[in-house]
């Protein structure tokens, strides 16, 4: 970490002990710090000052919460570099991305900044005449967030920034893999004048005993969590008992779907930075390539080449595009699933190598059918399985033949064709001719069993309030 200029942004790290959770560096698995470990007794204290906390925090005007976000915002922005090589570091995706990560995340918390004076209540026309009736929007409490390894700045803002513009306070479980993200970007908001106690960065050896406490404390009156459908489902169990409000944003199996009037080289373009992103370890990257048979032959050449261009290795280096996976067990699961294809028919047309340490050689997979088990598996790395279709009636029952509905695209130049396959698949998010798609001015979530909820643009702040309404009589 010498490379870190503004040493405050690792101020939360400790020395190594029975009960200190080690950070390893994907590219050589080597430890570069750590964070420590809270037990239950410590969470119990700082969910109370938590409570405490937001009660303060409520009762500031919109403007003035939304003065110390926008000092948030700046701090990050200036120290960008600094963020994004503390990322880099423990997470491994290259140096550029991970700066392009920086300004994503703080693009939420210039956001809902802004968005915070905006939580309008309504005026009712009354029944009566001597009745007035209105509504007027109120924080929910004390929130939770679960964040995920695969963008531990954005997913943290895009969570506590709307709850904290709300007048919640928020509580952040991060990835035991890349916490020192998750403290970094904690640690600007305090210098930017927000009370610690709203926002709590909180690690342990046990993630399920965080999740479960979460779940369960009556104080935390909000849930927001991003990860694996099978962790979700898990916490929409344990949240029953408390009736808590919930936002799951889950697991995804994104079609990437190429008609035979698109613009091929566009399609080529979309489809790359849509799968080897952050080493295809993301949510709404594309899962399932679908090219129709008369243009099939010609995208699969065309991408091939762009693939090979790829440059691997450590997101330190210039030039470096594609990273490691996160670790060896991410790294053992995309290879059996490549494998896995493989006996079940289909034909590695790029890649496949089996590279030194966690890194996994980008690769392409052509002669892929509807009935391989890696169409229905959301893969989290940097593997392209292609499948051939014929026409549309065809190709909208295979992408929506998933119990996935978070990101799909498509590639056409037909206008009609455009609205008829947009509003026909089964997903919470669309990318029209457009590989990256994520903003934080439109909302982000899935349906199916890619959870529900919103994140980003104006929805987003309204997971983090109540709506109440008030009944004025004997006017």
């Amino acid at each position: 970490m010498e490379q870190v200029v503004n040493k405050s942004l690792l101020s939360f790290m400790c020395e190594e002990s029975d009960n200190a959770i080690a950070v390893y560096n994907p590219v050589n698995e080597k430890i570069i710090g750590y964070v420590p470990s809270l037990s239950s007794a410590d969470i119990y204290e700082r969910i109370a000052k938590s409570k405490a906390a937001q009660v303060l925090w409520q009762q500031k005007t919109a403007a003035e919460r939304s003065a110390v976000l926008k000092r948030w915002y700046d701090l990050m922005i200036e120290n960008a570099d600094d963020l994004a090589y503390i990322m880099t570091v423990e997470q491994g995706k290259p140096l550029a991305e991970a700066k392009g990560e920086v300004t994503y995340g703080a693009g939420f918390v210039q956001w809902f900044a802004e968005e915070g004076k905006r939580t309008y209540g309504d005026t009712i026309p009354t029944p009566a005449g001597n009745k007035r009736l209105m509504t007027i929007k109120q924080p929910v409490g004390v929130t939770a967030s679960i964040t995920p390894w695969n963008f531990p700045i954005a997913m943290l803002t895009r969570k506590a920034a709307p709850a904290l513009a709300a007048g919640c306070s928020c509580l952040v479980k991060p990835a035991n893999q890349t916490p020192l993200s998750a403290y970094a970007v904690a640690e600007l908001a305090y210098q930017a004048g927000l009370p610690e106690d709203l926002l709590i960065v909180i690690n342990s050896h046990s993630s399920v005993m965080v999740g479960e406490i979460f779940c369960n404390h009556e104080d935390i009156k909000k849930l927001s969590f991003t990860g694996s459908t099978e962790v979700g489902r898990a916490l929409i169990k344990q949240t029953a008992d408390t009736v808590k409000r919930t936002s799951m944003e889950l697991g995804g199996n994104a079609p990437f779907i190429v008609f035979d009037d698109a613009d091929v080289e566009a399609a080529v373009t979309g489809a790359v930075a849509s799968k080897f992103r952050n080493a295809g370890q993301t949510c709404v990257c594309a899962n399932r390539f679908y090219v129709q048979d008369d243009i099939y032959d010609s995208f699969v050449d065309k991408f091939v080449a762009a693939v090979s261009k790829l440059t691997i290795g450590n997101g330190l280096e210039p030039g470096i595009v594609v990273g490691p996976v996160i670790d060896q067990k991410a790294k053992g699961s995309v290879m059996k699933m490549v494998s896995t294809a493989i006996e079940q028919g289909a034909t590695i047309r790029f890649g496949g190598e089996s590279l030194p340490g966690n890194f996994v050689q980008p690769t392409v997979l052509t002669g892929v059918t509807k009935q391989m088990s890696i169409v229905q598996q959301e893969i989290f790395g940097p593997v392209a399985p292609i499948i051939r279709f014929k026409d549309e009636q065809d190709l909208i029952e295979q992408a929506n033949d998933t119990i996935y509905g978070l990101a799909s695209y498509f590639y056409t130049q037909n206008i009609n064709r455009a609205f008829r396959i947009a509003e026909q698949l089964e997903y919470g998010m669309v990318g029209l001719n457009e590989g990256i798609i994520s903003t934080e001015v439109a909302p982000f979530g899935g349906v199916k069993q890619s959870g529900f909820g919103r994140e980003g643009a104006k929805q987003g702040i309204e997971e983090y309030m109540n709506t109440k309404y008030i009944c004025l009589g004997g006017m």
